[in-house]
């Protein structure tokens, strides 16, 4: 006998008791679509058979009790708003182990963490403030999932990071498992996930795909897509298993077996599709049940009820009445029912062993430990205090004075180096990079590149070299910004609510571009806030920023949409713009030794000269891991003629080289370099007022090669807005040509800027007027 019909044999006696669960899940979601009158009941029924199907099948290796486990299987729900399938789910498993610990006292049974545990009473809380979200969320009780999810198709990018950080550090065998519908496998990040899913080797990747032929329209997707759930997977390479009856257990059981248990050719990704009808049992089908639950005991509701209460002999409160008066009757009246539903299954002490010994056993699969794992939590990384060190840098990380080099080139120094060092030290590497197909350009794959004696970890070959760092990407900026960030969440410390052990990440792109990683950055954001489970940085380098990129047409500069770096909540990212090469290093040390999880590195492309700091009195490159600095201070025994503020390679450069010019003409000019508003704010107040007082604030204005909406934070007035020198001071766009020509049709050349600089010392007197003539009259 086969090992899938060993198994199938040993499965099907409990087919009946599945149908049970499955009926009591279906109630669960029911009342509590009810009482919330929100949330989406279609899918979330549609896939109840798929998901108990998985769970008792022991496919499936977790722990209910411990969601942190490193070795554990990883769920993501991508259809993230069919939450409450799971929802449903864990409180009926919760409840019968409940209900074993209060008979046994035994404490396999007992909840080690009560508050992240999820009861029938949590369903009372769903889409309401400090309950259970509409959406799939990795936090407090449902740590479950292993992805914030809810946008189309966003958890597909973020499950191959983790597929990916599970292989590449020795944990191949810890399996990562997608539940997705059809809708969430057309946006294009899910062909891009699909690509390198295949080509990454991830075959420890498994789809389950909900095919129910409905969205939210009133459009059979068989009309807008061509083919089935096979034509969508094998033409990537993946293994297509399926099943025309989703409602079946003998037909789900059968090719969740064949998927798990039949021979597993290496390097590839498997799926499973279902033919499931989306409503089943739920008196309303299709598009028309996914977005919204019957009306509050409305008649259609109580039909959905008759079958189970008939079933199992349950007469349920209310049952065919208007819904209560009050939301506090209402409430009452829900709970009373859902724990009838928990009495039918408190009623069969069979099922209850059935369920909890399964569960059990499941945990006990879970690996302790992987021998082959190359990530060893006795000896992390991590703690080093050389990683963020950045004035005991090898010397070679920096370049001396007069020397021409684009400061993106220092990025893939630096990470030639920290990869080598943690090679060395710790006999793996730190960071992951990927690129969309501009590893090169914008110098990621200096992470993958030999420093020393080390000769490189190089590109990532499925077969020819797995232990490369630098992942071969198409044009993916959107999907390999979830790669990264989905791999930066895979933690293999032994105590991961306290800390992280595992990659880092680096992904890159143009940073006209940037718009296109923020999805997946903003939900990453969003899990490093939320999750209780540490998890660890992601770096995206906005590369090639302003209006330099000439040559390659405006549709190409990051002048504008760098901004989209900004749109987090304040200390959520922490964004960083060097101007020259040797300020790289020195600000990624900062952002390592931070508790940032989200960094934004803004590189850029021309080769300018290091400055001869010493000689042009400005203060040390290792200032900028203070987020500002003085590039020049006022002159003591001249009159102070205002402050400028400076961001951006070209424009920073372009100001070095007008300093002889102010000296000459006795424009007696602060310079401040605007390295990282989130640095500077976390510096002692003494040298926040050393470098920019409130006095010199107010009478200031800011030169960048970006827009000048992006310099908002450092623009105290509105008054300093209007003097201000951008890359987009006529709100035009640019066109194109040499860098050189780029820089001065910016207004950002030595010769453009002087001008405007001028007219800001010689209107100096006419804005403070109008500055004091502000503040008297909110005086009144």
């Amino acid at each position: 006998m086969s090992n899938i019909s060993k198994t199938y044999h040993q499965l099907s006696p409990h087919f009946s008791q599945w149908e049970k669960i499955k009926d009591l899940i279906d109630q669960n979601i029911d009342f509590m679509l009810n009482f919330a009158q929100s949330g989406h009941p279609g899918g979330s029924r549609s896939k109840v058979h798929l998901f108990v199907a998985l769970v008792f099948s022991q496919m499936m290796r977790w722990d209910i009790h411990r969601p942190e486990l490193r070795f554990a299987d990883r769920f993501i729900l991508s259809a993230g708003h069919t939450c409450p399938l799971v929802y449903a789910s864990l409180a009926l498993f919760n409840e019968a182990l409940r209900i074993k610990y209060e008979q046994t006292g035994d404490a396999r049974y007992a909840a080690p963490y009560p508050d992240r545990t999820l009861y029938w009473e949590d369903l009372l809380g769903l889409r309401r403030r400090g309950g259970l979200p509409g959406h799939a969320e990795m936090k407090g009780k449902t740590l479950f999932f292993k992805w914030n999810t809810g946008p189309s198709g966003h958890g597909i990018p973020p499950a191959t990071g983790q597929a990916f950080a599970l292989k590449r550090a020795g944990a191949g065998n810890v399996k990562v498992l997608v539940f997705e519908g059809e809708g969430g496998l057309t946006p294009g990040h899910s062909h891009e996930s699909k690509n390198f899913a295949w080509s990454l080797g991830l075959d420890n990747l498994y789809f389950f795909v909900d095919w129910n032929c409905f969205g939210i329209d009133d459009n059979d997707y068989r009309q807008m897509v061509h083919g089935t759930p096979a034509d969508w997977f094998e033409p990537y390479g993946f293994r297509v298993f399926g099943t025309m009856e989703g409602d079946q257990w003998e037909a789900i059981t059968q090719t969740l077996l064949e998927m798990f248990l039949s021979d597993h050719e290496k390097n590839i990704p498997s799926m499973m599709w279902v033919k499931t009808r989306k409503g089943r049992g739920y008196e309303l089908f299709d598009n028309k049940s996914h977005g919204a639950p019957h009306k509050a005991n409305s008649d259609l509701f109580w039909k959905t009820k008759i079958a189970f209460a008939e079933k199992y002999n349950v007469e349920f409160d209310g049952f065919g009445e208007a819904a209560p008066p009050t939301q506090e009757a209402f409430r009452e009246q829900t709970a009373v029912n859902l724990q009838k539903v928990a009495q039918v299954l408190r009623q069969d002490s069979a099922l209850v062993d059935y369920i909890t010994e399964t569960l059990l056993d499941s945990a006990n699969q879970v690996p302790q430990t992987i021998e082959s794992i190359c990530i060893n939590p006795a000896k992390s990384p991590l703690q080093d205090p050389a990683l963020s060190d950045f004035q005991h840098y090898p010397a070679d990380l920096f370049l001396p004075p007069g020397t021409k080099k684009a400061n993106r080139n220092a990025l893939a120094k630096f990470g030639a180096w920290v990869n080598a060092y943690c090679h060395k030290n710790y006999g793996r590497p730190l960071f992951i990079a990927c690129s969309a197909d501009l590893a090169g350009s914008t110098q990621v794959s200096g992470f993958a590149a030999p420093y020393g004696d080390f000769e490189g970890y190089g590109w990532y070959r499925r077969d020819e070299n797995p232990s490369g760092v630098l992942l071969p990407q198409p044009i993916t900026e959107f999907s390999n910004a979830g790669l990264i960030a989905g791999l930066a969440t895979v933690n293999f410390s032994e105590t991961p609510y306290d800390t992280f052990d595992g990659f880092y990440g680096i992904c890159s792109t143009f940073s006209a571009f940037s718009y296109l990683k923020y999805g997946s950055m903003r939900l990453f954001s969003q899990v490093t806030t939320d999750s209780e489970i540490q998890t660890g940085k992601v770096i995206w380098v906005a590369g090639h920023s302003g209006p330099e990129t000439g040559e390659d047409a405006r549709t190409h500069y990051g002048i504008f949409s760098p901004g989209v770096t900004q749109l987090f909540p304040a200390d959520h990212i922490l964004n960083l713009h060097p101007w020259e090469y040797n300020e790289v290093p020195v600000v990624l040390g900062a952002a390592l030794a931070s508790d940032y999880h989200l960094i934004a590195i803004h590189l850029n492309r021309p080769n300018y000269a290091i400055p001869d700091r010493e000689k042009l009195g400005m203060d040390s490159h290792f200032d900028a891991a203070k987020g500002a600095y003085l590039i020049r201070d006022f002159t003591p025994d001249l009159p102070k003629a205002g402050t400028l503020i400076v961001q951006g390679a070209s424009a920073t450069n372009s100001v070095v080289q007008l300093l002889p010019v102010f000296d000459e003409m006795n424009l007696n000019v602060k310079i401040v370099a605007a390295i990282s508003w989130q640095l500077f704010q976390r510096q002692p107040q003494q040298w926040r007022d050393r470098v920019l007082p409130m006095t010199d604030w107010l009478d200031s204005t800011v030169i960048t090669n970006g827009a000048k909406r992006l310099m908002h934070d450092w623009m105290l007035t509105k008054i300093a807005e209007e003097y201000a020198m951008s890359a987009d001071f006529d709100d035009q766009w640019r066109t194109s040509g040499k860098s050189d020509e780029m820089v001065d049709e910016a207004h950002l050349s030595p010769e453009k800027l002087l001008p405007a600089i001028q007219k800001f010392v010689t209107d100096r007197d006419q804005r403070l007027s109008r500055l004091q003539a502000m503040l008297e009259s909110a005086s009144y």
